[in-house]
């Protein structure tokens, strides 16, 4: 447990450059997953703070410097950033562990990922033209297209991976000359309170970038409706971003969402033709599915395997998933942190308790594990569980758990897969594992999902752009639409030769 200095109530609201506590004096407690201890104490901001750090937002872009700042200025300072990411990648490694639960290694990777996105858009931004020339018809009219910032943006970000995808939000609206109020989620704020203090090193101009803790029915819904935000970014589940939309829509702003996915992982038997493929296959099948406990949104979920490898496939995924070593995330040798929140175990054990009525066969988990030295009894563990003998009826196959089950599902001819795997309303991720190179881009092709892996699971290019279909969500992080989800388009006319245009008696 942290010594009693670290649990002081901290001053965790950034408004207009000054760190302050929440105006009512909330604060909350923020647990260690792994021990269900207290670590940190933040401010708990709520609609009056909403409305200082937006008309702080404001002030800055309507009055402040940063909008007009040379692209190659903007992308210096998000160079710096990333500098200053990488100084301090143990510390936010670290940090991001204890928050979120994952392994301390996971942590280090996630930080890695949230510098090169800063390089990423740095670089995106400061290689543009200056704008699109169009050609008028007429020597006399000088007619271009250019792209402008769209103003306050609302940053609203999950608790899985904390910092990654507020990065995703924060460096293409810095890049774009915006300014902003981010809502971190309220169980894992940390690294994104420390970003703020590593943007104001790298020199970012004071009520640019403002930060409110709080809970997403406080913070969050004012931040959708406010009249004075441009546009509103929202990560997490498809209840709460359906709210946002629907306050955002009378003040008829920007809205991207990015709400989950049910992501099917499509094993054909050639993949298993030879051992390497086999053990590759099962490989990433645990990797699809239990990485950060299988608290990602683009979690293989559902194994959808061909019937003739499938009793073996399962029997060997069962048998690994059984070995996965779970505990602290900051111990050497764990694989597997704990789940977020008591209340996410809950919803997992809920889950797996309801496949099994609705007749699915556990080959592994299922179960909470026996307390140990690295699995403190009052930390939110939970065995990597595989269900068998699935089917899209049950609500674990239909729903999004968000937690350490695979469920088994099997096919017999290729239309068979491509039916079972765009049989979702989600459409966010998927992939399919072949030998056949002609098979791998027929699937790939009739696969309705927005992001498709072949022979391969979880990479991303910040280079490329991600989002989906279905519910799913609307709009693109990542990649040039990334950069573009966070501007205006203006046409710029310009006639060098003024006429009368008698049109009208007079």
């Amino acid at each position: 447990m942290a010594d009693t200095a670290e649990l002081q109530a901290r001053k965790t609201i950034h408004v207009d450059g000054e760190w302050r506590e929440a105006v009512s004096g909330a604060t909350r407690e923020i647990l260690d997953p792994a021990d269900a201890l207290p670590f940190a104490v933040v401010a708990e901001g709520d609609e009056k703070d909403t409305d200082l750090a937006v008309a702080a937002a404001r002030r800055a872009f309507d009055h402040g410097p940063w909008p007009h700042t040379p692209a190659a200025d903007r992308a210096a300072l998000l160079r710096r950033v990333a500098d200053l990411l990488t100084r301090d990648r143990e510390r936010l490694g670290l940090l991001e562990s204890r928050d979120a639960g994952k392994t301390v290694e996971e942590g280090r990777v996630d930080i890695d990922c949230v510098a090169d996105a800063f390089r990423y858009f740095a670089d995106l931004v400061a290689a543009e033209a200056p704008g699109r020339v169009v050609d008028a018809g007429s020597p006399d009219v000088h007619s271009v297209v250019v792209h402008e910032p769209v103003g306050v943006c609302a940053l609203i970000t999950p608790w899985n991976y904390p910092l990654l995808q507020a990065s995703w939000k924060i460096a293409p609206a810095l890049a774009a000359g915006n300014t902003f109020v981010v809502k971190p989620s309220e169980i894992t704020p940390l690294t994104t309170i420390a970003l703020l203090d590593l943007l104001a090193e790298a020199g970012l101009p004071a009520g640019v970038a403002n930060i409110v803790t709080g809970p997403g029915h406080s913070v969050g819904a004012r931040l959708a409706e406010h009249p004075d935000v441009d546009l509103v970014s929202f990560t997490g589940g498809l209840i709460s971003g359906t709210k946002v939309a629907q306050a955002a829509a009378p003040t008829v702003k920007k809205v991207a969402l990015e709400l989950g996915g049910k992501n099917p992982n499509v094993v054909f038997a050639d993949a298993c033709a030879t051992e390497e493929g086999f053990d590759t296959a099962v490989d990433q099948a645990l990797n699809a599915a239990f990485i950060h406990s299988g608290q990602v949104c683009s979690a293989g979920a559902r194994l959808i395997v061909e019937e003739s490898v499938r009793d073996r496939f399962v029997a060997e995924l069962a048998r690994r998933a059984g070995r996965i070593r779970l505990g602290r995330g900051t111990e050497d040798g764990v694989e597997c942190g704990p789940l977020v929140s008591e209340q996410q175990r809950a919803k997992v054990e809920a889950y797996v308790e309801s496949a099994l009525e609705e007749g699915a066969v556990l080959r592994s988990g299922g179960r909470r594990p026996e307390p140990c030295a690295q699995r403190p009894a009052n930390g939110y563990f939970y065995e990597p569980t595989v269900l068998d003998h699935c089917h899209r009826e049950m609500r674990v196959v239909r729903e999004e758990v968000f937690g350490p089950v695979l469920t088994v599902e099997t096919f017999r001819t290729e239309d068979e897969a491509v039916t079972l795997a765009n049989d979702t309303e989600y459409g966010l991720a998927g992939a399919v594992w072949t030998a056949d190179a002609g098979r791998a881009r027929r699937v790939a092709g009739r696969l309705r999902h927005g992001t498709v892996w072949i022979n391969d699971f979880h990479p991303y290019l910040p280079q490329a752009e991600w989002g989906g279909f279905g519910k799913s969500g609307v709009g693109r992080e990542l990649g040039p639409s990334g950069l573009a989800e966070y501007r205006e388009t203006k046409h710029v006319y310009q006639n060098l030769a003024p006429k009368p245009v008698r049109w009208f008696a007079g």
